[in-house]
C-alpha cells in the first residue's frame, strides 16, 4: 500500500448523509474508495460465499506477512464511528445483518476532501468494501438482527494508528437518523 504521511483535516460538511453508493462503480465514490460484489452460491442448505482471495481483488496490494482479518459483533442500532488511520487500509465485508457504512475523506490534499459516502451493504447486499488509509469511517448497525463486521486490514492492529472522532462532529455532521423516505 502506499507510503508517506497524510495530512488529516476536518472538513465542514452540511448536515445529510453525502452520496448514497448504489453500485460499485458509482463516479461518487471518495478517491481510492472500492467496492466488489461478492459472489454468492445458494442452495437447499443455506450458501457459500468467498470472504478473501489473499493477494487477489480489493485486498491484490496487502503485503503477505502484515495482513490481519479480524471480526466485530455489534447489536442492533450500534453506532461505531468515526474512525481513522494514517497508516492502515481497511476492507470492510459485512456478513450478517445490514450496515449503513459511513466514509468521510479526511486527507486534507485529497481531491475529494470533505466528501462523504453512504454504503448500505450486508446480506441484503453483498459487497466489499475498500477503505484507503485517511478516510473517516464508522457504521450503524440496522435493523433487528446483530450485525457480523469481517475486515481485513493490510497491517497488524496498532492502538497508535487509529484516530477518533466523536460520531456527531459538527464539521463531519453525518446524519444517523433513520431517514424515513
Amino acid at each position: 500500500m502506499p507510503s508517506g504521511r497524510i495530512e488529516i483535516a476536518l472538513p465542514e460538511c452540511p448536515k445529510g448523509l453525502g452520496h448514497i453508493i448504489s453500485r460499485p462503480g458509482s463516479p461518487d465514490l471518495i478517491e481510492g474508495v472500492r467496492i466488489q460484489p461478492l459472489q454468492l452460491w445458494p442452495d437447499d442448505r443455506g450458501c457459500f460465499f468467498e470472504l478473501y482471495r489473499l493477494g487477489q481483488a480489493l485486498t491484490a496490494e496487502f503485503p503477505a506477512g502484515s495482513i490481519q482479518i479480524s471480526a466485530a459483533v455489534n447489536f442492533p442500532g450500534t453506532i461505531k464511528a468515526f474512525h481513522y488511520h494514517r497508516e492502515q487500509t481497511d476492507c470492510f465485508t459485512p456478513v450478517r445483518g445490514l450496515y449503513q457504512i459511513a466514509l468521510v475523506d479526511l486527507r486534507k490534499d485529497s481531491p475529494t476532501f470533505g466528501r462523504r459516502n453512504t454504503i448500505y451493504a450486508g446480506e441484503l447486499r453483498p459487497w466489499q468494501v475498500l477503505i484507503p488509509r485517511g478516510v473517516g469511517h464508522g457504521y450503524k448497525v440496522l435493523g433487528t438482527e446483530t450485525g457480523v463486521l469481517v475486515y481485513a486490514t493490510d497491517r497488524f492492529y496498532n492502538p497508535e494508528d487509529e484516530g477518533r472522532i466523536p460520531y456527531d462532529h459538527p464539521g463531519i455532521n453525518y446524519d444517523w437518523a433513520t431517514q424515513h423516505k
